[in-house]
């Protein structure tokens, strides 16, 4: 199947090449996985430089491909070939060189999603490239300066305290919904600083936690801790787990 992968690839970028407006092709990091893991996708992100052919235009250029699907924006096609699930991303070139020149005014990209889109850039695998400009973006990411961790830290500290006094107030008024909301914004706050601290970009959400507990700079007893507040069997109250939380934004602060 490995080849089956390999060979869809090809031919998807053969395509994608062919469309003058697209600089790059890169293949990430869920393409890696085997086929039979539930996470599997041939996933490629797509950097244009100009326009892309229209929804039936690029349906058609795939060979029909079973339940094809485009978002509105046009920035991502979904659909299946051979029975393996594609996933296509179509992303501005003139967005990530903007991202590149100012670092520090517009923190507001990684305040949701962290820096997951530099951690695609920097370890896709190139499959087509029409220019230097890929290679130029990931030599900068390698030589990203130090006060730029430094405030992508503290951004998410600020983050992590909101959500830790949101999970407070829900864990004393019993509020479940909110509960669970503030827990998921408190870890996912927890996380990003953590991967700021270690000075790595953040891997997708998926089998998250693996790489997490292998950076080289930790909070103290982080794991243990992690793991209560990832229970969901009910065996840790939410007070519980408010507590927990509290030790570790604590811990955190003083990495």
């Amino acid at each position: 199947m490995k080849h089956t992968v390999e060979r869809l690839a090809e031919r998807l970028t053969a395509i994608i090449s062919s469309w003058p407006g697209v600089e790059c092709v890169l293949s990430c990091e869920a393409s890696e996985s085997d086929v039979l893991d539930p996470y599997f996708a041939l996933v490629l992100d797509v950097y244009c430089s100009g326009d892309i052919p229209d929804d039936d235009v690029r349906q058609a250029a795939f060979g029909d491909p079973g339940a094809f699907e485009s978002s509105r924006s046009r920035e991502k096609d979904r659909f299946f070939l051979e029975g393996l699930p594609i996933r296509i991303e179509y992303k501005l070139v003139s967005s990530v060189d903007e991202i590149l020149e100012k670092r520090f005014d517009i923190m507001w990209v990684y305040r949701s999603s962290g820096t997951y889109l530099f951690y695609r850039l920097a370890d896709g695998k190139a499959l087509f490239k029409r220019s230097g400009w890929i290679d130029t973006v990931k030599e900068a990411l390698s030589h990203t300066p130090a006060d730029f961790w430094d405030h992508l830290k503290e951004t998410h500290l600020f983050k992590m305290e909101h959500s830790l006094s949101d999970l407070g107030g829900a864990a004393l008024k019993d509020d479940n919904y909110f509960f669970f909301v503030s827990l998921t914004g408190f870890m996912h706050a927890c996380v990003s600083t953590i991967f700021a601290v270690n000075k790595q970009w953040e891997p997708s959400d998926r089998n998250l936690t693996e790489v997490l507990m292998a950076l080289p700079r930790l909070p103290d007893d982080f794991e243990t801790r992690w793991s209560i507040l990832l229970q969901t069997d009910g065996t840790s109250a939410p007070e519980r787990k408010y507590q927990v939380a509290q030790l570790i934004a604590r811990s955190i602060f003083s990495l």
